[in-house]
């Protein structure tokens, strides 16, 4: 088993392109669909923790429950990010790749490079 481990959505053309990507170089990961698993909060906060991002960081604001649930406005605590963040799995940026204690946005998808040196 490999000790990279990519969140990710089949279906989003960015986690296409990091798959291809690392298909290309040799890297074998564990691909999470974490839209179907979903993610506890603990979990997002153990991933906003390796990344050192903050909530609104990974927050999809393309997604159109943003604004449904009102999530734009910085009002919005971090706690409450989290929060709807793990009852809807929709709301968090992806891909996020994780290897060992470290964390980041995939975006651009060569960003997951420094994983690997």
């Amino acid at each position: 088993m490999s000790d990279l481990t990519i969140y990710e959505v089949r279906s989003c053309s960015t986690c296409r392109s990091l798959s291809a990507l690392l298909a290309e170089r040799g890297v074998e990961y564990e691909g999470i669909e974490y839209h179907e698993v979903g993610l506890t909060e603990a979990e997002i906060r153990e991933l906003l923790r390796k990344s050192g991002l903050r909530p609104r960081d990974v927050l999809r604001l393309r997604e159109p429950l943003v604004d449904e649930l009102g999530l734009r406005d910085d009002s919005v605590s971090d706690d409450e990010l989290i929060a709807q963040m793990a009852a809807h799995p929709k709301l968090l940026q992806r891909p996020i790749a994780v290897r060992g204690e470290r964390a980041l946005l995939a975006r651009p998808v060569e960003r997951v490079l420094e994983l690997l040196e």
